[in-house]
Parts: structure tokens; sequence; C-alpha cells
């Protein structure tokens, strides 16, 4: 059986590593974050590390297809066979929804299922605390970088403005779900 995990940092430093190092380090922060969210992520752990590190695989020269990386990082996900679950991830990460109807993409992001829930606020709690260069990072000190890279006209800081309520409210339940996990595993257990 493949490990997903290992198979995904491969493809993402095949697509990455060499074309945009820069990228290719960002990934690879939020891939670390991912492992540090293993006991809330459970078994789903390895499933959030491989969206993780392929997230921006969109990015790659190779793949651009429409121009907006979550949308053609799933295409070609999707087009290689790789797990439902994980494309849709990728799809949909760090509320892609927004930006893509900003973008005129909706019809097209919308093939893919936005899931919900602990481990797309997980991915999006990793990405938007991992700078440009793979070093963990407050949120908004995140989203301030990104404005300034991108400068006040930009249509990426115009979706962040808009996006910023949405992805500091997964980060903060992202938070307090890790919370509740670091306090339940504190518990005295009751012997048998």
């Amino acid at each position: 059986m493949v490990n997903l995990g290992r198979w995904a940092f491969e493809l993402a430093r095949q697509n990455l590593a060499e074309a945009l190092p820069r990228r290719w380090a960002h990934v690879q922060g939020v891939a670390r974050q991912a492992r540090t969210l293993r006991r809330l992520s459970g078994l789903d752990a390895e499933l959030l590390e491989a969206a993780a590190i392929l997230h921006d695989i969109g990015y790659s020269p190779d793949l651009v297809d429409t121009g907006f990386h979550p949308i053609d990082g799933a295409n070609h996900l999707a087009k290689i066979g790789m797990p439902r679950r994980l494309v849709h991830l990728v799809a949909h990460h760090s509320y892609a929804a927004y930006e893509a109807e900003l973008r005129g993409l909706s019809d097209e992001l919308d093939t893919f299922h936005d899931e919900r829930g602990l481990i797309r606020d997980a991915l999006w709690f990793c990405d938007l605390t991992t700078s440009p260069d793979g070093e963990t990072v407050e949120p908004e000190e995140r989203i301030a970088e990104i404005k300034k890279r991108y400068g006040p006209d930009d249509l990426v800081t115009r979706f962040i403005t808009g996006a910023t309520p949405e992805l500091l409210a997964a980060v903060e339940r992202t938070r307090r779900r890790v919370a509740a996990v670091s306090a339940s595993s504190d518990e005295p257990h009751p012997r048998s």
C-alpha cells in the first residue's frame, strides 16, 4: 500500500522545488504545521499532511490551466487518480470559494465538494500560520504579508481582505479543538 504522505511529498517536490523554491519552502512549512495537529486529526492525519504539502501544487508552471491554483492543482490530482477527499481539500483550501467568485471561476470550483469541518479548518490553519518561507507565523502577520506582497490594487489583496473573517474563524476553531484535545488527554483516566 502506498504511503499517501510520502507520495504527496514527492509529487510536490517534483512540481515545486526547482521551479518555485519559495513556494516549496512554504508547502513544507504547511506540512510541518499539519504534523503538529496529528492528535487532533486522528485517522485523517495522513490526509491532512498530504493536503498540506499539495495545497499549492497548482502554482506549478506545468499545471497551470485556469490560472487559479486551487482549481489547477485539484484538476491535476483528480486526473492522476488521487483520493477524492484529498482533491476536494486542495480545491477548497483557504477559502478558495471566495477568491473563485472574485475571479469568475465559481462554476469550475463548484465541481469540487467543500467538506467544511475539522480537517478543512485544520488545513486553512496550517496555511494561514505559515510564511512564504515556511516559518510559523501568526495569521494576522501572514495576512499583512500577503497584502504587502500583492499591493493594494491586486485581486489577491481584495480576496484576503474580504476573506479575513472566515479565515481567522477557521484558525480559532482549530485552536479551540486543539485545546479541547489537549485538555481531555490531561484528565486522569479511570482505572478499569
